[in-house]
């Protein structure tokens, strides 16, 4: 039987040379830390010290988050990820009506500078990279984060992470943006210009396909449509008057890593290809770190089973693995128990232990992108190239990104291959271990952690303090300042923003005073 890719590409019994699509070495694959970065965006890659491995991790009040944190840095975590609450992903407080019963339950609250201090407690933030999945209201939280940073005596030039940032993907498969799509861009392009005069170490973006693969998309999707949006905000920033060395070496992406160990390795190979030439050919970036694909990896959740959860420590050990044989920069790895509820503290620390034995007990360290060469790998990574960059090239004809978003042709696409994955674990074609063939009859109980439903409450007061002691008429004015200043598409409206969170506004009210001005989206 003739067996397909999860992209629907062929997949042959035997490969040898033939399969070998023009290919020459020396142009495709060139070395490690060498256009166009096939085989990795830095010569030694692992050898000399492994990815960072980060632990997404944020749920209920700042403080237990923040007592989950010092676990995890005492565990081995090298970076931390922070996870938000779905409120503060909208630009919500935890006391609006919008908010009630989602406080604290996916993520971290954050209402405030006030929240954003207690969170990083004891942490200082001159010595961890902090990464942080927030992308409407992404301005918002990084400049909390700046701010918490100086109070601590951090020298902002210094501080070093990512936030998210990519709204685009919220309108194709996530669904957490607040403002249409073109003031939207207006915003990430006013960040890009804001690190590049005051934190110049910190990532303005990480583009991402993840949560398109979480929806459905397969790999050719989930590059495509990840590295369309990326030449979109590119061209953001170039209208706006930044030079592409400028802010092209701040940009990194965010992928999944699937337990189709050969497809995910070829898949971030062919990426680094892809995203190299369109750099160099099409932007003109001529700063090699403009040409590189930095990117994060997360295990994939969507592949995470309730049933027999234990099970998923081995789907988990072969995605990691997979991102870590595909050149992945950082890497957070799922903890078994999420398709039940947030991670409990012990398979937290088993999560990061799988990375852990990776790095220290295998040998992929010891050599930079070991399936280089191999028949197979590199027909696959052929493959995968030619597929995204059809599809890429669809999304051109559209009109580019912004304009496919607005027809909804992405979302489309990406249904499509979910109802196909859908229909084929039902029908019993796909093999889901404990799901639909070797099901346990036990039923096997396992007690997930839960949330206080009183965070609310606490939040609540939290903020209702927070107003009654600051300075109303001074948030009153900053905020009028931020509303004038978004009106004019001129001025960069992070530096208002942050005025207005440093005098006590919160992030719901710096979040209103531009939806007034900007609007909601609202999906045809």
């Amino acid at each position: 039987m003739k067996r397909t890719s999860e992209s629907g590409l062929p997949i042959d019994a035997v490969y040898d040379q033939s399969q070998l699509t023009d290919f020459s070495a020396e142009e495709k694959l060139g070395c490690p830390g060498g256009f166009p970065f096939t085989r990795g965006v830095y010569p030694r890659m692992y050898v000399d010290r492994p990815w960072t491995m980060r632990q997404y991790a944020g749920f209920a009040t700042a403080a237990e988050s923040n007592r989950r944190y010092h676990e995890l840095i005492a565990n081995g975590t090298t970076g931390l990820s922070v996870a938000f609450d779905l409120p503060t992903q909208m630009g919500y407080d935890s006391d609006a009506r919008a908010a009630h019963g989602e406080v604290g339950k996916v993520g971290v609250a954050i209402d405030s500078v006030y929240d954003m201090r207690t969170l990083f407690g004891g942490i200082a933030l001159s010595t961890v990279s902090t990464s942080m999945t927030i992308n409407a209201p992404a301005a918002m939280l990084l400049l909390m984060y700046q701010t918490v940073g100086e109070e601590q005596g951090a020298d902002p030039t210094r501080l070093n992470g990512t936030i998210q940032n990519d709204v685009l993907k919220e309108y194709i498969a996530r669904g957490t943006y607040i403002y249409p799509p073109r003031p939207s861009l207006r915003l990430v392009a006013d960040t890009f210009k804001y690190c590049r005069d005051n934190l110049p170490k910190w990532n303005t973006i990480s583009i991402s396909g993840y949560h398109m693969a979480e929806a459905g998309a397969t790999p050719v999707q989930e590059i495509a449509f990840t590295l369309a949006n990326a030449r979109e905000y590119v061209r953001a920033a170039l209208a706006a008057g930044l030079a592409i060395d400028e802010f092209a070496p701040r940009l990194s992406f965010f992928f999944v890593a699937r337990t189709t160990l050969l497809e995910e390795i070829a898949k971030f190979r062919a990426a680094r290809r892809i995203w190299a030439r369109i750099m160099a050919d099409e932007f003109g970036a001529r700063d090699p770190r403009s040409q590189m694909l930095r990117f994060h990896t997360q295990t994939a959740g969507v592949q995470l089973t309730a049933q027999q959860p234990e099970v998923n420590l081995i789907r988990v050990s072969i995605q990691a693995l997979a991102a870590v044989l595909g050149g992945t920069q950082s890497l957070h790895t799922n903890s078994f128990d999420e398709a039940l509820a947030l991670p409990s503290a012990r398979a937290a620390r088993l999560a990061i232990r799988t990375q852990q034995v990776i790095a220290n007990e295998t040998d992929v360290t010891t050599t930079v992108d070991p399936f280089a060469g191999s028949y197979a790998i590199e027909s696959m990574t052929d493959d995968i190239e030619a597929s995204a960059t059809q599809l890429m090239a669809k999304v051109e004809d559209l009109g580019g990104a912004v304009a496919a978003i607005e027809r909804g042709f992405q979302k489309e696409e990406i249904e499509a291959a979910a109802y196909q994955v859908t229909r084929q674990i039902d029908e019993g074609e796909r093999v889901i271990v404990g799901v639909n063939k070797y099901v346990s009859p036990d039923g096997e109980r396992y007690e997930p952690l839960k949330v206080d439903p009183a965070i609310e409450e606490e939040q609540a007061r939290r903020l209702a303090k927070l107003r009654a002691e600051r300075d109303n008429a001074t948030v009153r004015k900053a905020l009028s300042v931020l509303k004038k200043a978004s009106e004019d598409n001129e001025e960069n409206v992070l530096y208002p923003i942050r005025d207005a969170l440093r005098a006590g506004a919160t992030l719901g009210e710096t979040c209103d005073t531009l939806r007034d001005v900007w609007g909601v989206y609202q999906p045809s």
